[in-house]
């Protein structure tokens, strides 16, 4: 089984299109991850580049995704360091690159800026190999 931690943009990018998660593999996510994905849909839905519906509908899809979220002391422990090694403002990324430390094979993000940023210290994975 290979363990993916998937950042809010992949997790809202499946919950659009609806994706299949194989079977042989795992998601795993800052619980973080529930906030910023409901902020991200509520901001689509006030400038008008999504409904109400749409978001409701993304957001019962993202619920019932086989998603393991976490967000324990060693956690935000080993973020807090990831953080500071990379010269970060804040923490939020780094809870992504810690968990994948942790817990898992790669890190998936659509983010190329952050993807550089960290290939270094964690296995950085593409939405197609989520996919496959």
């Amino acid at each position: 089984m290979t363990r993916f931690v998937i950042g809010p943009d992949v997790a809202l990018r499946l919950a659009a299109e609806k994706a299949t998660i194989p079977d042989g593999h795992a998601l795993l996510a800052p619980t973080l991850l529930r906030s910023q994905v409901l902020s991200s849909l509520f901001q689509e839905v006030q400038r008008g580049d999504l409904t109400k519906a749409d978001a409701d509908q993304r957001l019962t899809y993202l619920r019932a995704l086989r998603l393991r979220l976490l967000g324990d002391r060693v956690l935000q422990s080993v973020a807090w360091k990831i953080a500071q090694q990379l010269g970060w403002s804040d923490t939020f990324d780094a809870e992504y690159v810690a968990l994948t430390q942790l817990q898992a094979d790669a890190f998936v993000t659509l983010d190329r800026r952050l993807s550089r940023a960290v290939g270094a210290i964690v296995t950085v994975a593409t939405i197609e190999e989520l996919r496959a």
